[in-house]
C-alpha cells in the first residue's frame, strides 16, 4: 500500500536519492543536500504551524508517497502557499501585438515575451516526482491529488489561486535547453543547469542580470520558438492530471526554459471542490 504524509527530517536520505533520479529542469528538487535539508526544515515548521491564524506568508509544504510494506519513500510533491515577498516569481508572459501596413497591405500578428515580477503572488505547487520504478497504478494522480485534499482542509492558509510551472523542453542528457541558449546565456554567461540550481540558491540574480525589455519570438532561432510553452516529454501525464483537475495555461512560460505555467482557482479545482472528510477505519 502507498500513503501520502507529511516529509519527516529523517527522509534526508531518501530525498537526496530521488533528486538523483529527477534529471535536469526540475528546480526545486536539486541533488543537494544542504538545500535539501533546508526545505525539509523549513516544511517540518510549516506543519508544526497549523492551526496558527497566520495567512499565508510563503510556508513550503512537502510530502512524500510512502510503500509502506517496504518503507521506502518513492516520490514526493510540494505546495508554496503564496510565492513572491522577498523572492519575487518571475515569468514571461506571452503577448501578441498587431503590426500592419496599409501601403504594403501587410498585417502581421507577432507574439512576444514580457518580463513578469511578481511580489505579492498565488500559491503554487512543485516539486512532483515519482521514481520510475513506482510509476502507473494511479500512483503519479494520487501524489498530485493529495496535496488538493490538504489544501481544502486548510484553505485559509493558502491563495486562491494556484499556479504550477510545467518543467519546458530540456535534454536529459547533457541539460541542454534551446531556449535558455537563445536568451538567458546571453545574459548570464552559465549554462543552463547551473542557472536552474543558482535560482534555488538565491533569485537576485534575476534581478540584475534578466532583459526588461520585450522579447520578439520571430527573432529567435527556430529551435527555440518550437519549446515556448511545450513541456518535457516526462511531464506530460502530470500537466495531463492537471488540466483533468480544472488548470489551463495561464499564457505565461519559465524564463529560463520556456515550459508552460498553468493555472486554476482552488474552489474550482475539482478534486478540492468534490473532497469530503471522513474516518478511515
Amino acid at each position: 500500500m502507498y500513503v501520502i504524509r507529511p516529509i519527516a527530517l529523517d527522509d534526508l536520505p531518501h530525498l537526496l536519492a530521488l533528486s538523483a533520479q529527477t534529471g535536469f529542469g526540475l528546480t526545486t528538487l536539486p541533488n543537494d543536500e544542504k538545500l535539501l535539508r533546508r526545505r525539509i526544515r523549513q516544511s517540518v515548521h510549516a506543519f508544526e504551524k497549523l492551526g496558527d491564524d497566520d495567512p499565508p506568508l510563503g510556508d513550503a509544504y512537502l510530502f512524500v508517497l510512502e510503500k509502506t510494506d517496504t518503507g521506502e519513500v518513492c516520490g514526493t510533491s510540494g505546495i508554496t502557499s503564496k510565492v513572491g515577498g522577498f523572492e519575487p516569481f518571475y515569468a514571461y508572459r506571452v503577448e501578441t501585438a498587431v503590426h500592419a501596413s496599409a501601403i504594403l497591405n501587410v498585417r502581421r500578428e507577432i507574439r512576444t515575451l514580457h518580463l513578469v515580477e511578481t511580489h505579492d503572488g498565488p500559491c503554487e505547487i512543485g516539486s512532483l516526482f515519482l521514481a520510475p520504478a513506482h510509476r502507473g497504478n494511479g500512483n503519479g494522480r494520487l501524489l498530485s491529488l493529495g496535496r488538493f485534499l490538504f489544501m481544502a482542509d486548510y484553505p485559509s492558509y493558502f491563495e486562491p489561486v494556484v499556479i504550477a510551472e510545467m518543467r519546458g523542453v530540456v535534454d536529459p542528457a547533457d541539460g541542454h535547453s534551446p531556449f535558455w541558449e537563445a536568451v538567458g546565456r546571453h545574459f548570464f554567461e552559465v549554462d543552463y543547469p547551473q542557472a536552474d540550481y543558482m535560482s534555488m540558491v538565491n533569485k537576485r540574480f534575476i534581478a540584475e542580470l534578466m532583459p526588461r525589455h520585450p522579447i520578439y519570438i520571430p527573432l529567435l532561432p527556430a529551435d527555440a520558438q518550437a519549446v515556448i510553452a511545450e513541456v518535457h516529454p516526462d511531464t506530460h501525464p502530470a500537466l495531463r492530471i492537471l488540466q483533468a483537475e480544472g488548470f489551463a495555461y495561464s499564457g505565461m512560460v519559465d524564463i529560463f526554459e520556456a515550459g508552460p505555467v498553468v493555472r486554476a482557482r482552488l474552489s474550482e479545482i475539482r478534486a478540492a471542490r468534490e473532497s469530503r472528510a471522513a474516518t478511515v477505519a
